[in-house]
């Protein structure tokens, strides 16, 4: 079905909880937070998505984006061990962890317009306007979200610096 081997189907179905997880920890939380059971599972579906794209890609750009996405999923779960950097944690964490649901969503939109309906996919040439316009969506949604959770992150450190007072 789709064109999907066996072992893409473990990459597809290992990552798929990625999505949802993510949606629900912005909406609650206004960012990924590690520390939390989504934020758990998010990492470990996160992780099987990333690493099997290395044994399922076809394109050159998937290593690339598998690797960008490994490092960016350490880099953001292992930055709190960094206790000396205050506040500035937060802000890491939140960034390298949004990157990674951009990196989830461009393939993920990308792959399923090139497959569903099965047969007769939405798009059969990478320069699709549907295609590029779902991608350069994507990419305004990132840049919006993360100029929100930005501002809510110093929003928060505000509200806590007047508390300590």
């Amino acid at each position: 079905m789709f064109g999907i081997s066996p072992l893409g189907w473990v990459h597809t179905l290992g990552s798929l909880p990625a999505i949802p997880l993510a949606i629900y920890m912005f909406v609650r939380y206004g960012r990924i937070v590690p520390q939390s059971w989504p934020g758990a599972v998010y990492f470990v579906s996160m992780l099987i998505g990333a690493a099997t794209v290395f044994l399922v890609a076809h394109q050159s750009v998937s290593y690339g984006i598998g690797t960008a996405t490994l490092l960016l999923l350490f880099a953001g779960y292992g930055v709190r061990v960094f206790s000396g950097l205050g506040r500035v944690v937060e802000y890491v964490e939140t960034i390298f962890l949004t990157l990674t649901a951009f990196l989830l969503a461009v393939p993920t939109v990308t792959e399923t317009l090139r497959r569903v309906p099965d047969g007769h996919p939405l798009v059969t040439a990478p320069h699709s306007p549907l295609l590029l316009g779902s991608q350069a969506s994507i990419l305004v949604i990132l840049v919006i979200g993360l100029a929100a959770q930005i501002l809510h992150l110093r929003r928060q450190g505000k509200i806590q610096a007047i508390h300590q007072y």
